[in-house]
């Protein structure tokens, strides 16, 4: 794969990203559409609930010494994560009301979050699973990168599901109302589509990066590290999501902040003001997430140290970190009031 079908693709894809979101800010109606289901999803990149997907695939494809692999990498994850938006969108419209997710949403949260942990352990080499003893009838695909990149992909798509925006909380309640499986599966797979362009974009900004496939072979073992690293974060958060629900991380200076900034600069792209937040398996106060959090980080973090060592610094400057985050959790210092709207600010206006 020449650079410059390399560079053309991403010039295109750029475009298609920055139109996509002029269009959706200028939105006035939102009235439901095909496209307004592709723009939500490429706006979901801004939230801090999806994001960090970016540090997750990002690393996978960079493995890669091929730059064609490195981008097929990079579309088997964005399908994987279409094909679980579609899916909700069929449960949505099945459902018939969006809050009857709540239990089906857990559920998944919980199955995602344990899955990226697994896979972060099997990154990092502290976990190995066997294979079935049937391992070598399992077509290539599958047990090869393509297959368990759309796996991960499949998994991961929840994350942002209790987060919307004003588009993609449009779109559910729209979903819902129609009653349509189809219409439910379609709009759910083009929103789908539009979350994994702007990762598929910064896959092929990461492969016009790379300069030699030498350095490559020399990084490998540091992006084994970075993608373990990514997945444990990702697998963390979404794990804590599904146990506790999100009223942790949404009414945290952290998120208040940062929906506050994109707010500021594009209203329709940040997120619905005072829109439900998840529930999780249990209710808990917000400082007992938090812990959670910091808990299903530092277990596979002092287990690589234990297993193959780190810098002792770096362990000690992160432990630390996470220790006094959950200590300022515990104290109440890091929560705010309405952190997952924008209504403190309306009203002081």
């Amino acid at each position: 794969m020449s650079n410059k079908f390399i560079v053309s693709l991403t010039f295109i894809i750029f475009l298609v990203i920055v139109g996509g979101l002029l269009w959706l800010a200028i939105q006035s109606d939102n009235a439901v559409s095909a496209l307004l289901s592709f723009t939500a999803g490429l706006s979901m990149i801004f939230l801090p609930c999806t994001l960090p997907l970016a540090f997750v695939i990002i690393p996978i494809a960079a493995k890669e010494q091929k730059q064609g692999r490195a981008l097929g990498i990079a579309v088997a994850f964005g399908l994987g994560l279409s094909v679980t938006l579609a899916l909700y969108g069929i449960v949505t419209a099945f459902l018939g009301d969006y809050f009857g997710l709540d239990q089906f949403t857990r559920v998944m949260f919980v199955v995602a979050g344990a899955m990226a942990l697994i896979f972060a352990l099997t990154e990092l080499k502290l976990l190995q699973i066997p294979l079935p003893i049937f391992t070598h009838r399992i077509p290539n695909w599958i047990t090869g990168g393509y297959g368990k990149t759309f796996l991960l992909g499949m998994f991961l798509g929840n994350a942002g599901i209790g987060c919307p925006n004003p588009a993609f909380y449009v779109l559910l309640t729209y979903i819902a109302s129609t009653g349509s499986l189809v219409t439910g599966g379609w709009l759910g797979l083009v929103h789908g589509l539009g979350r994994a362009t702007p990762l598929i974009f910064l896959v092929l900004l990461t492969i016009l990066g790379i300069k030699s496939i030498q350095w490559m072979g020399k990084a490998s073992a540091k992006i084994h590290i970075l993608t373990g690293v990514g997945l444990v974060l990702a697998g963390a958060f979404i794990l804590t999501y599904g146990l506790f629900g999100m009223h942790w991380w949404e009414d945290s200076i952290f998120h208040a902040s940062w929906n506050r900034s994109v707010y500021n600069i594009a209203p329709n792209l940040a997120e619905q003001p005072g829109h439900p937040v998840a529930e999780g398996v249990w209710e808990a106060p917000s400082w007992v997430g938090w812990w959670s959090l910091i808990i299903f980080m530092l277990i596979p973090f002092i287990w690589y140290k234990l297993r193959h060592g780190v810098k002792n610094k770096v362990f000690w400057i992160v432990s630390a970190f996470l220790i006094l985050l959950g200590l300022s959790a515990s104290a109440g210092l890091i929560e705010v009031e309405h952190g997952h709207g924008i209504e403190v600010e309306q009203e002081q206006l």
